[in-house]
Protein backbone atom coordinates (compact mmCIF):
# COMPACT_ATOMS: atom_id res chain seq x y z
CA UNK A 1 0.00 0.00 0.00
CA UNK A 2 3.17 2.44 0.55
CA UNK A 3 4.38 1.70 -2.70
CA UNK A 4 0.78 2.72 -4.31
CA UNK A 5 0.43 5.62 -2.33
CA UNK A 6 4.10 6.64 -3.41
CA UNK A 7 3.21 6.23 -7.45
CA UNK A 8 0.07 8.13 -7.02
CA UNK A 9 1.79 11.22 -5.66
CA UNK A 10 4.44 11.05 -8.03
CA UNK A 11 1.72 10.81 -11.08
CA UNK A 12 0.17 14.07 -9.40
CA UNK A 13 3.25 15.66 -9.41
CA UNK A 14 3.71 15.27 -12.77
CA UNK A 15 -0.04 15.89 -13.24
CA UNK A 16 1.18 19.45 -12.13
CA UNK A 17 4.38 19.94 -13.66
CA UNK A 18 4.33 21.43 -17.25
CA UNK A 19 5.39 19.18 -19.52
CA UNK A 20 8.30 20.76 -21.19
CA UNK A 21 9.36 18.43 -24.00
CA UNK A 22 7.11 15.69 -26.27
CA UNK A 23 8.65 12.77 -24.16
CA UNK A 24 7.69 14.07 -20.70
CA UNK A 25 3.81 14.79 -22.24
CA UNK A 26 4.10 11.00 -23.34
CA UNK A 27 5.44 9.68 -20.17
CA UNK A 28 2.25 11.92 -17.89
CA UNK A 29 -0.20 9.68 -20.04
CA UNK A 30 1.23 6.87 -20.01
CA UNK A 31 1.53 7.07 -15.95
CA UNK A 32 -2.32 8.71 -15.98
CA UNK A 33 -3.30 5.38 -17.95
CA UNK A 34 -1.05 2.86 -15.35
CA UNK A 35 -3.49 4.81 -12.61
CA UNK A 36 -6.88 4.53 -14.34
CA UNK A 37 -6.29 0.78 -14.82
CA UNK A 38 -4.71 -0.25 -11.27
CA UNK A 39 -8.46 1.91 -10.17
CA UNK A 40 -10.57 -0.66 -12.71
CA UNK A 41 -8.46 -3.47 -11.63
CA UNK A 42 -9.03 -2.87 -7.99
CA UNK A 43 -13.05 -2.69 -8.79
CA UNK A 44 -12.75 -5.46 -10.72
CA UNK A 45 -11.41 -7.36 -7.56
CA UNK A 46 -13.75 -5.91 -5.20
CA UNK A 47 -16.37 -7.21 -7.39
CA UNK A 48 -15.19 -10.73 -7.72
CA UNK A 49 -13.87 -10.94 -4.31
CA UNK A 50 -10.58 -11.27 -4.71
CA UNK A 51 -7.90 -10.23 -2.64
CA UNK A 52 -4.46 -9.54 -4.60
CA UNK A 53 -2.71 -9.03 -1.47
CA UNK A 54 -3.68 -12.11 0.26
CA UNK A 55 -3.04 -14.47 -2.67
CA UNK A 56 0.55 -12.93 -3.13
CA UNK A 57 1.28 -13.71 0.51
CA UNK A 58 -0.12 -17.24 0.45
CA UNK A 59 2.44 -18.10 -2.39
CA UNK A 60 5.57 -16.90 -1.04
CA UNK A 61 4.52 -18.78 2.51
CA UNK A 62 3.86 -22.10 0.89
CA UNK A 63 6.97 -21.91 -0.89
CA UNK A 64 8.78 -21.54 2.44
CA UNK A 65 7.20 -23.86 4.04
CA UNK A 66 8.83 -26.62 1.67
CA UNK A 67 12.22 -25.75 3.33
CA UNK A 68 13.82 -26.26 -0.61
CA UNK A 69 15.39 -23.47 -2.49
CA UNK A 70 12.85 -21.50 -4.78
CA UNK A 71 13.40 -22.00 -8.67
CA UNK A 72 12.20 -19.41 -10.98
CA UNK A 73 12.56 -19.18 -14.92
CA UNK A 74 15.50 -17.72 -14.54
CA UNK A 75 17.89 -20.47 -12.64
CA UNK A 76 20.20 -22.42 -14.30
CA UNK A 77 18.98 -25.13 -16.80
CA UNK A 78 20.20 -27.74 -14.70
CA UNK A 79 18.47 -26.71 -11.62
CA UNK A 80 14.93 -27.08 -13.33
CA UNK A 81 15.94 -30.35 -15.04
CA UNK A 82 16.56 -31.50 -11.15
CA UNK A 83 13.34 -29.89 -9.71
CA UNK A 84 11.16 -31.39 -12.64
CA UNK A 85 12.83 -35.13 -11.97
CA UNK A 86 12.07 -34.43 -7.83
CA UNK A 87 8.42 -34.17 -9.02
CA UNK A 88 7.33 -36.03 -12.09
CA UNK A 89 9.72 -39.31 -10.68
CA UNK A 90 9.07 -42.72 -12.27
CA UNK A 91 10.96 -45.73 -13.23
CA UNK A 92 14.53 -44.91 -14.34
CA UNK A 93 15.42 -47.52 -16.20
CA UNK A 94 13.00 -47.08 -19.25
CA UNK A 95 10.94 -44.34 -20.35
CA UNK A 96 8.82 -43.55 -23.09
CA UNK A 97 9.28 -41.41 -26.36
CA UNK A 98 6.51 -40.08 -29.32
CA UNK A 99 6.55 -41.14 -32.20
CA UNK A 100 4.80 -40.05 -35.47
CA UNK A 101 4.04 -41.71 -38.61
CA UNK A 102 3.48 -40.87 -42.21
CA UNK A 103 0.01 -41.19 -42.23
CA UNK A 104 -0.42 -38.67 -39.31
CA UNK A 105 -0.77 -41.81 -36.68
CA UNK A 106 0.88 -40.74 -33.55
CA UNK A 107 1.32 -42.94 -30.21
CA UNK A 108 4.60 -44.13 -27.49
CA UNK A 109 6.44 -46.58 -26.98
CA UNK A 110 9.33 -47.26 -24.83
CA UNK A 111 12.71 -46.09 -26.22
CA UNK A 112 15.03 -49.01 -26.93
CA UNK A 113 18.19 -49.59 -29.08
CA UNK A 114 17.45 -49.96 -32.71
CA UNK A 115 19.66 -52.53 -34.86
CA UNK A 116 19.86 -51.10 -38.37
CA UNK A 117 18.24 -54.45 -40.64
CA UNK A 118 16.48 -56.28 -37.90
CA UNK A 119 13.19 -55.80 -37.34
CA UNK A 120 11.29 -56.58 -33.79
CA UNK A 121 8.35 -58.11 -35.89
CA UNK A 122 11.21 -61.15 -36.96
CA UNK A 123 12.16 -62.03 -33.64
CA UNK A 124 9.78 -60.64 -31.28
CA UNK A 125 10.96 -62.32 -28.31
CA UNK A 126 14.23 -61.18 -28.44
CA UNK A 127 15.03 -58.79 -25.65
CA UNK A 128 14.90 -55.27 -26.19
CA UNK A 129 17.59 -52.86 -25.09
CA UNK A 130 15.69 -50.13 -23.24
CA UNK A 131 17.30 -46.64 -22.46
CA UNK A 132 17.07 -44.89 -19.22
CA UNK A 133 15.67 -41.95 -17.97
CA UNK A 134 18.90 -39.22 -17.58
CA UNK A 135 19.00 -35.56 -17.30
CA UNK A 136 19.73 -35.20 -21.04
CA UNK A 137 16.42 -36.73 -21.88
CA UNK A 138 14.53 -34.56 -19.75
CA UNK A 139 16.48 -31.45 -20.93
CA UNK A 140 15.72 -32.48 -24.65
CA UNK A 141 12.10 -33.04 -23.58
CA UNK A 142 11.99 -29.13 -22.55
CA UNK A 143 13.83 -27.87 -25.42
CA UNK A 144 11.69 -29.84 -27.87
CA UNK A 145 14.21 -31.90 -29.66
CA UNK A 146 11.61 -35.21 -28.23
CA UNK A 147 8.55 -35.61 -26.28
CA UNK A 148 9.30 -37.93 -23.11
CA UNK A 149 6.35 -40.04 -21.40
CA UNK A 150 7.25 -41.65 -17.65
CA UNK A 151 6.02 -44.93 -16.31
CA UNK A 152 5.17 -43.97 -13.23
CA UNK A 153 4.31 -47.37 -11.47
CA UNK A 154 8.18 -48.57 -10.25
CA UNK A 155 8.97 -52.38 -9.89
CA UNK A 156 8.17 -52.66 -6.40
CA UNK A 157 4.74 -51.14 -7.07
CA UNK A 158 4.93 -47.56 -5.43
CA UNK A 159 4.91 -44.50 -7.39
CA UNK A 160 5.62 -40.78 -6.52
CA UNK A 161 2.91 -39.35 -7.89
CA UNK A 162 -1.06 -39.73 -8.62
CA UNK A 163 -2.41 -37.99 -11.89
CA UNK A 164 -6.29 -38.29 -12.97
CA UNK A 165 -6.77 -37.46 -16.47
CA UNK A 166 -9.62 -35.00 -17.67
CA UNK A 167 -10.39 -35.26 -21.42
CA UNK A 168 -14.14 -34.70 -21.84
CA UNK A 169 -15.66 -31.57 -23.41
CA UNK A 170 -16.28 -30.00 -20.44
CA UNK A 171 -13.01 -30.98 -18.31
CA UNK A 172 -12.71 -27.32 -17.10
CA UNK A 173 -15.59 -27.74 -15.14
CA UNK A 174 -14.86 -31.14 -13.97
CA UNK A 175 -11.38 -30.12 -13.07
CA UNK A 176 -12.85 -27.42 -10.99
CA UNK A 177 -15.02 -29.68 -9.14
CA UNK A 178 -11.93 -32.39 -8.57
CA UNK A 179 -10.13 -29.21 -7.19
CA UNK A 180 -12.70 -28.34 -4.98
CA UNK A 181 -12.82 -31.91 -3.29
CA UNK A 182 -8.64 -30.87 -2.61
CA UNK A 183 -8.91 -28.05 -1.08
CA UNK A 184 -11.94 -29.00 1.37
CA UNK A 185 -9.13 -32.35 1.90
CA UNK A 186 -6.29 -29.93 2.01
CA UNK A 187 -4.32 -31.30 -0.81
CA UNK A 188 -2.19 -29.78 -3.00
CA UNK A 189 -2.37 -30.36 -6.79
CA UNK A 190 -1.35 -28.95 -9.60
CA UNK A 191 -3.36 -28.34 -13.15
CA UNK A 192 -1.84 -29.05 -15.91
CA UNK A 193 -3.05 -28.68 -19.59
CA UNK A 194 -2.81 -31.19 -21.89
CA UNK A 195 -1.16 -31.27 -24.76
CA UNK A 196 -3.76 -31.08 -27.38
CA UNK A 197 -5.68 -28.31 -25.13
CA UNK A 198 -8.50 -29.89 -25.18
CA UNK A 199 -8.21 -31.71 -21.36
CA UNK A 200 -6.04 -31.43 -18.20
CA UNK A 201 -4.24 -33.68 -16.08
CA UNK A 202 -4.54 -32.97 -12.37
CA UNK A 203 -1.04 -33.93 -10.71
CA UNK A 204 -0.60 -34.66 -6.96
CA UNK A 205 2.68 -35.71 -5.73
CA UNK A 206 4.30 -37.24 -2.79
CA UNK A 207 7.24 -36.76 -0.35
CA UNK A 208 8.13 -40.89 -0.80
CA UNK A 209 7.13 -43.37 -2.67
CA UNK A 210 3.84 -44.49 -1.35
CA UNK A 211 2.31 -48.11 -2.21
CA UNK A 212 0.32 -47.59 -5.67
CA UNK A 213 -2.76 -49.27 -4.30
CA UNK A 214 -3.14 -46.89 -1.54
CA UNK A 215 -2.68 -43.65 -3.42
CA UNK A 216 -5.00 -44.76 -6.45
CA UNK A 217 -7.61 -45.30 -3.38
CA UNK A 218 -7.04 -41.70 -2.67
CA UNK A 219 -7.46 -40.95 -6.07
CA UNK A 220 -11.32 -42.94 -6.24
CA UNK A 221 -12.04 -40.90 -2.96
CA UNK A 222 -11.44 -37.91 -4.08
CA UNK A 223 -13.65 -39.03 -7.56
CA UNK A 224 -16.69 -40.49 -4.99
CA UNK A 225 -17.22 -37.43 -2.82
CA UNK A 226 -16.46 -34.77 -6.33
CA UNK A 227 -19.67 -36.81 -8.09
CA UNK A 228 -21.46 -35.84 -4.85
CA UNK A 229 -21.48 -32.16 -6.65
CA UNK A 230 -20.84 -33.15 -10.23
CA UNK A 231 -22.26 -36.19 -11.08
CA UNK A 232 -21.49 -35.72 -14.73
CA UNK A 233 -18.16 -36.64 -14.37
CA UNK A 234 -18.99 -40.29 -14.59
CA UNK A 235 -18.05 -43.96 -13.52
CA UNK A 236 -15.39 -44.14 -15.87
CA UNK A 237 -13.00 -41.28 -14.03
CA UNK A 238 -11.93 -44.22 -12.12
CA UNK A 239 -9.86 -45.88 -14.87
CA UNK A 240 -8.53 -42.56 -15.99
CA UNK A 241 -5.57 -42.41 -12.95
CA UNK A 242 -1.97 -42.85 -13.24
CA UNK A 243 -0.79 -45.23 -12.27
CA UNK A 244 -3.60 -47.24 -14.04
CA UNK A 245 -2.88 -50.60 -11.67
CA UNK A 246 -2.51 -51.33 -8.33
CA UNK A 247 0.03 -54.07 -9.50
CA UNK A 248 2.87 -54.71 -12.39
CA UNK A 249 1.46 -56.37 -14.76
CA UNK A 250 3.79 -59.19 -16.36
CA UNK A 251 5.99 -58.15 -19.02
CA UNK A 252 5.25 -55.10 -19.12
CA UNK A 253 5.70 -51.54 -17.61
CA UNK A 254 2.16 -50.22 -17.06
CA UNK A 255 0.51 -47.25 -18.55
CA UNK A 256 2.52 -43.83 -18.95
CA UNK A 257 1.78 -40.65 -19.07
CA UNK A 258 3.47 -37.86 -21.33
CA UNK A 259 5.63 -35.62 -19.08
CA UNK A 260 4.77 -31.77 -19.01
CA UNK A 261 6.23 -28.35 -20.38
CA UNK A 262 7.06 -30.01 -23.61
CA UNK A 263 8.40 -26.58 -25.62
CA UNK A 264 6.21 -27.13 -28.76
CA UNK A 265 2.87 -27.31 -27.14
CA UNK A 266 4.42 -25.16 -24.49
CA UNK A 267 4.30 -22.48 -27.30
CA UNK A 268 0.82 -22.80 -28.22
CA UNK A 269 -0.34 -22.03 -24.01
CA UNK A 270 -0.92 -26.26 -23.64
CA UNK A 271 1.20 -28.62 -21.75
CA UNK A 272 1.57 -25.82 -19.08
CA UNK A 273 0.57 -25.58 -15.24
CA UNK A 274 -3.22 -23.15 -14.57
CA UNK A 275 -4.64 -21.47 -11.92
CA UNK A 276 -7.67 -21.56 -10.44
CA UNK A 277 -8.69 -19.65 -12.80
CA UNK A 278 -7.31 -22.05 -15.94
CA UNK A 279 -4.79 -18.98 -16.75
CA UNK A 280 -1.03 -19.99 -17.25
CA UNK A 281 1.43 -18.92 -14.54
CA UNK A 282 3.53 -17.00 -15.26
CA UNK A 283 7.06 -18.10 -13.82
CA UNK A 284 5.93 -21.97 -14.08
CA UNK A 285 9.08 -22.79 -12.29
CA UNK A 286 8.26 -21.06 -9.53
CA UNK A 287 4.73 -22.28 -8.83
CA UNK A 288 6.59 -26.27 -9.81
CA UNK A 289 8.77 -25.15 -7.13
CA UNK A 290 6.12 -24.06 -4.35
CA UNK A 291 4.15 -26.98 -4.31
CA UNK A 292 3.76 -29.34 -1.58
CA UNK A 293 4.35 -32.71 -1.54
CA UNK A 294 2.03 -35.32 0.59
CA UNK A 295 3.46 -37.44 3.16
CA UNK A 296 2.47 -41.64 3.98
CA UNK A 297 0.96 -40.38 7.04
CA UNK A 298 -1.31 -38.01 5.23
CA UNK A 299 -2.76 -40.18 2.54
CA UNK A 300 -3.04 -42.98 4.84
CA UNK A 301 -5.77 -41.28 7.12
CA UNK A 302 -7.52 -39.66 4.31
CA UNK A 303 -8.17 -42.72 2.33
CA UNK A 304 -8.66 -44.55 6.50
CA UNK A 305 -11.49 -41.68 7.09
CA UNK A 306 -12.76 -42.23 3.32
CA UNK A 307 -13.24 -46.29 3.89
CA UNK A 308 -14.84 -45.53 7.06
CA UNK A 309 -17.43 -44.24 5.52
CA UNK A 310 -17.62 -45.86 2.46
CA UNK A 311 -16.60 -43.40 0.15
CA UNK A 312 -13.63 -45.34 -1.78
CA UNK A 313 -15.77 -45.90 -4.62
CA UNK A 314 -19.31 -45.86 -3.57
CA UNK A 315 -20.62 -48.98 -5.47
CA UNK A 316 -21.53 -52.71 -5.32
CA UNK A 317 -18.43 -54.95 -4.57
CA UNK A 318 -17.59 -57.90 -6.57
CA UNK A 319 -17.34 -61.19 -5.50
CA UNK A 320 -13.92 -61.40 -6.52
CA UNK A 321 -12.75 -58.46 -4.85
CA UNK A 322 -11.17 -59.62 -1.89
CA UNK A 323 -9.73 -55.86 -0.97
CA UNK A 324 -11.29 -54.98 2.38
CA UNK A 325 -11.06 -51.39 2.93
CA UNK A 326 -13.13 -51.57 6.15
CA UNK A 327 -12.19 -52.31 9.95
CA UNK A 328 -14.39 -55.43 9.88
CA UNK A 329 -15.59 -54.96 13.47
CA UNK A 330 -17.17 -51.47 12.19
CA UNK A 331 -19.51 -53.17 9.26
CA UNK A 332 -23.25 -54.03 10.67
CA UNK A 333 -24.25 -57.53 10.52
CA UNK A 334 -25.61 -56.70 6.60
CA UNK A 335 -21.50 -55.47 5.78
CA UNK A 336 -23.39 -52.94 3.84
CA UNK A 337 -22.65 -49.56 5.99
CA UNK A 338 -26.35 -47.18 5.52
CA UNK A 339 -25.66 -44.05 3.04
CA UNK A 340 -25.51 -40.84 4.41
CA UNK A 341 -28.72 -38.54 3.62
CA UNK A 342 -28.56 -36.07 0.99
CA UNK A 343 -28.74 -32.22 2.20
CA UNK A 344 -31.63 -30.28 0.46
CA UNK A 345 -33.40 -28.69 -1.42
CA UNK A 346 -35.29 -31.48 -2.76
CA UNK A 347 -38.24 -31.63 -4.65
CA UNK A 348 -41.93 -32.69 -2.81
CA UNK A 349 -42.52 -35.62 -5.96
CA UNK A 350 -40.39 -36.77 -8.76
CA UNK A 351 -41.87 -38.33 -11.60
CA UNK A 352 -40.74 -41.78 -12.79
CA UNK A 353 -41.55 -43.49 -15.73
CA UNK A 354 -41.81 -47.16 -16.32
CA UNK A 355 -40.90 -48.43 -19.95
CA UNK A 356 -37.87 -50.42 -21.35
CA UNK A 357 -36.05 -48.51 -18.46
CA UNK A 358 -36.68 -46.85 -15.70
CA UNK A 359 -37.02 -43.10 -16.41
CA UNK A 360 -36.32 -40.43 -13.32
CA UNK A 361 -36.85 -36.68 -14.06
CA UNK A 362 -33.73 -34.82 -13.03
CA UNK A 363 -35.64 -31.60 -12.36
CA UNK A 364 -35.32 -30.29 -9.05
CA UNK A 365 -32.53 -33.02 -7.96
CA UNK A 366 -29.48 -31.96 -6.60
CA UNK A 367 -26.28 -33.43 -8.28
CA UNK A 368 -25.63 -35.32 -5.38
CA UNK A 369 -29.11 -37.08 -5.44
CA UNK A 370 -28.39 -37.99 -9.24
CA UNK A 371 -25.39 -39.57 -8.60
CA UNK A 372 -26.71 -41.93 -5.80
CA UNK A 373 -29.22 -42.91 -8.64
CA UNK A 374 -26.28 -44.06 -11.17
CA UNK A 375 -24.56 -45.85 -8.33
CA UNK A 376 -27.68 -47.82 -7.73
CA UNK A 377 -26.86 -49.10 -11.25
CA UNK A 378 -23.29 -49.66 -11.09
CA UNK A 379 -21.09 -52.47 -9.52
CA UNK A 380 -17.29 -53.45 -9.39
CA UNK A 381 -16.57 -55.33 -12.61
CA UNK A 382 -15.15 -58.86 -11.16
CA UNK A 383 -12.95 -59.49 -14.25
CA UNK A 384 -11.03 -55.76 -14.03
CA UNK A 385 -9.84 -57.36 -10.17
CA UNK A 386 -9.49 -60.88 -11.51
CA UNK A 387 -6.98 -59.69 -13.84
CA UNK A 388 -5.12 -57.59 -11.23
CA UNK A 389 -4.74 -59.92 -8.78
CA UNK A 390 -3.16 -62.34 -11.40
CA UNK A 391 -0.88 -59.74 -12.58
CA UNK A 392 -2.27 -59.40 -16.27
CA UNK A 393 -3.23 -56.35 -18.05
CA UNK A 394 -6.36 -54.52 -17.49
CA UNK A 395 -6.40 -52.56 -20.47
CA UNK A 396 -10.04 -52.45 -21.66
CA UNK A 397 -11.55 -53.75 -18.44
CA UNK A 398 -13.57 -50.60 -16.79
CA UNK A 399 -13.44 -51.10 -12.44
CA UNK A 400 -16.73 -50.05 -12.58
CA UNK A 401 -19.45 -51.26 -14.69
CA UNK A 402 -22.15 -48.45 -14.87
CA UNK A 403 -25.85 -49.54 -16.45
CA UNK A 404 -27.68 -46.05 -15.74
CA UNK A 405 -28.20 -44.11 -18.93
CA UNK A 406 -28.00 -40.24 -19.32
CA UNK A 407 -30.61 -38.19 -21.28
CA UNK A 408 -31.47 -34.25 -21.26
CA UNK A 409 -34.24 -34.30 -18.75
CA UNK A 410 -34.02 -38.06 -17.07
CA UNK A 411 -31.88 -41.03 -15.79
CA UNK A 412 -32.50 -44.30 -17.08
CA UNK A 413 -31.71 -46.98 -14.87
CA UNK A 414 -32.69 -50.98 -15.35
CA UNK A 415 -36.26 -52.29 -14.41
CA UNK A 416 -35.13 -54.26 -11.90
CA UNK A 417 -33.67 -50.96 -9.90
CA UNK A 418 -37.50 -49.41 -9.35
CA UNK A 419 -37.47 -50.92 -5.46
CA UNK A 420 -33.99 -49.46 -4.92
CA UNK A 421 -35.18 -46.12 -6.46
CA UNK A 422 -38.13 -46.11 -4.60
CA UNK A 423 -36.77 -46.73 -1.44
CA UNK A 424 -33.90 -44.18 -2.38
CA UNK A 425 -36.58 -41.13 -2.79
CA UNK A 426 -38.72 -42.69 0.05
CA UNK A 427 -36.30 -42.66 2.57
CA UNK A 428 -35.53 -38.95 2.00
CA UNK A 429 -39.42 -37.88 1.97
CA UNK A 430 -39.74 -37.53 -1.93
CA UNK A 431 -42.98 -38.78 -3.35
CA UNK A 432 -42.70 -40.98 -5.85
CA UNK A 433 -45.05 -40.70 -9.21
CA UNK A 434 -45.32 -43.40 -11.04
CA UNK A 435 -46.24 -43.60 -14.40
CA UNK A 436 -46.75 -46.82 -16.32
CA UNK A 437 -45.61 -46.35 -19.79
CA UNK A 438 -44.52 -50.16 -20.87
CA UNK A 439 -45.65 -51.66 -24.44
CA UNK A 440 -48.69 -53.61 -23.27
CA UNK A 441 -48.98 -55.70 -26.22
CA UNK A 442 -52.21 -58.06 -27.40
CA UNK A 443 -53.46 -60.74 -25.04
CA UNK A 444 -52.64 -64.42 -26.16
CA UNK A 445 -54.40 -67.49 -24.98
CA UNK A 446 -52.38 -70.16 -23.82
CA UNK A 447 -52.56 -73.51 -21.94
CA UNK A 448 -49.52 -75.08 -19.72
CA UNK A 449 -49.98 -78.88 -21.01
CA UNK A 450 -48.10 -80.41 -17.79
CA UNK A 451 -46.98 -80.33 -14.32
CA UNK A 452 -44.47 -79.38 -12.46
CA UNK A 453 -41.90 -80.93 -9.95
CA UNK A 454 -42.32 -79.16 -6.22
CA UNK A 455 -39.24 -77.52 -6.15
CA UNK A 456 -39.84 -76.11 -10.05
CA UNK A 457 -43.80 -75.21 -8.37
CA UNK A 458 -42.02 -73.49 -5.46
CA UNK A 459 -39.99 -71.30 -7.55
CA UNK A 460 -42.47 -70.26 -10.10
CA UNK A 461 -45.05 -69.32 -7.24
CA UNK A 462 -42.26 -66.84 -5.73
CA UNK A 463 -42.09 -65.57 -8.84
CA UNK A 464 -45.66 -65.17 -9.96
CA UNK A 465 -46.60 -61.70 -8.04
CA UNK A 466 -43.92 -59.99 -9.15
CA UNK A 467 -43.39 -58.18 -12.54
CA UNK A 468 -39.34 -58.46 -12.94
CA UNK A 469 -37.46 -61.12 -11.75
CA UNK A 470 -34.64 -63.80 -12.03
CA UNK A 471 -34.72 -67.51 -11.37
CA UNK A 472 -31.15 -68.88 -10.67
CA UNK A 473 -31.36 -72.68 -10.99
CA UNK A 474 -28.34 -75.65 -11.63
CA UNK A 475 -28.53 -77.23 -15.26
CA UNK A 476 -31.79 -79.00 -16.40
CA UNK A 477 -33.84 -77.47 -13.37
CA UNK A 478 -35.96 -76.27 -16.41
CA UNK A 479 -36.11 -73.06 -16.13
CA UNK A 480 -37.58 -72.22 -19.53
CA UNK A 481 -40.64 -75.05 -18.23
CA UNK A 482 -40.57 -72.75 -15.41
CA UNK A 483 -41.34 -69.17 -17.81
CA UNK A 484 -43.96 -71.21 -19.93
CA UNK A 485 -46.01 -72.15 -16.28
CA UNK A 486 -45.73 -68.30 -15.69
CA UNK A 487 -46.86 -67.11 -19.12
CA UNK A 488 -49.76 -69.41 -19.12
CA UNK A 489 -50.84 -67.98 -15.59
CA UNK A 490 -50.49 -64.59 -16.36
CA UNK A 491 -52.97 -65.15 -19.48
CA UNK A 492 -54.35 -61.52 -20.14
CA UNK A 493 -52.39 -59.70 -17.57
CA UNK A 494 -50.68 -56.85 -18.01
CA UNK A 495 -46.66 -58.26 -19.92
CA UNK A 496 -44.02 -56.23 -20.37
CA UNK A 497 -42.13 -56.44 -23.84
CA UNK A 498 -39.34 -54.28 -24.98
CA UNK A 499 -39.65 -55.38 -28.79
CA UNK A 500 -42.28 -53.61 -31.02
CA UNK A 501 -46.04 -54.82 -31.50
CA UNK A 502 -45.94 -58.38 -33.03
CA UNK A 503 -48.49 -59.39 -35.63
CA UNK A 504 -51.31 -61.85 -35.37
CA UNK A 505 -49.63 -64.43 -37.19
CA UNK A 506 -46.22 -64.24 -35.15
CA UNK A 507 -48.59 -64.41 -32.08
CA UNK A 508 -49.58 -67.08 -33.31
CA UNK A 509 -46.29 -68.91 -34.31
CA UNK A 510 -45.34 -68.08 -30.47
CA UNK A 511 -48.20 -69.53 -28.72
CA UNK A 512 -47.89 -72.51 -30.66
CA UNK A 513 -44.44 -72.40 -29.95
CA UNK A 514 -44.68 -71.98 -26.19
CA UNK A 515 -47.36 -75.02 -25.56
CA UNK A 516 -45.34 -77.08 -27.43
CA UNK A 517 -42.04 -76.49 -25.98
CA UNK A 518 -44.01 -76.66 -21.96
CA UNK A 519 -45.17 -79.84 -23.15
CA UNK A 520 -41.75 -80.91 -23.97
CA UNK A 521 -40.18 -79.47 -21.35
CA UNK A 522 -42.71 -81.52 -19.11
CA UNK A 523 -41.79 -84.76 -20.56
CA UNK A 524 -38.35 -84.39 -19.90
CA UNK A 525 -38.65 -83.56 -16.22
CA UNK A 526 -40.44 -86.97 -15.68
CA UNK A 527 -38.09 -88.85 -16.51
CA UNK A 528 -35.83 -86.98 -14.18
CA UNK A 529 -38.65 -87.02 -11.75
CA UNK A 530 -38.80 -89.68 -8.90
CA UNK A 531 -42.24 -90.92 -9.82
CA UNK A 532 -40.34 -92.26 -12.88
CA UNK A 533 -36.92 -93.42 -11.24
CA UNK A 534 -39.13 -95.49 -8.43
CA UNK A 535 -41.20 -96.94 -11.48
CA UNK A 536 -38.43 -97.88 -13.71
Amino acid sequence: MRLASRDNSYSDMLFAVKASTPIEQRLTEALAECDRLREENRQLRDRLGISRESKSVQTVSSASKNGRAVISSKCSPEDKVKLFRSLFRGREDVYAVRWEGRNGKAGYSPAHRRVWGISSQRDPDQPKEYFPLTDRVIHDHLTGKLTAGVYPLLTDETCWFLAADFDKATWQDDARAFQQTCDEWRIPIAIERSRSGRGAHVWIFFEAPLPASLARKLGAAILTRTMERRHQLGLDSYDRFFPSQDTMPKGGFGNRIALPLQHMPRAHGNSVFLDADFNPYCDQWAFLSSIRRMSFAEVETLVRDAASRGDLVGVRRSVTNDEQEEDPWTLPPSRKRKDEAIAGPLPEKVRVVRGNLVFVEKEGLPSAMLNRLHRLAAFQNPEFYRAQAMRMSTFGKPRVIRCAEEFPRHVALPRGCLGEITALLESHKVAVELDDQRFAGQPIHVTFHGQLRSDQQAAADDMLPHDNGILSATTAFGKTVVAAWLIAAREGQHTCARSPAPTTGSMARTARGISESAHQGYRANWWRSPECQRDH
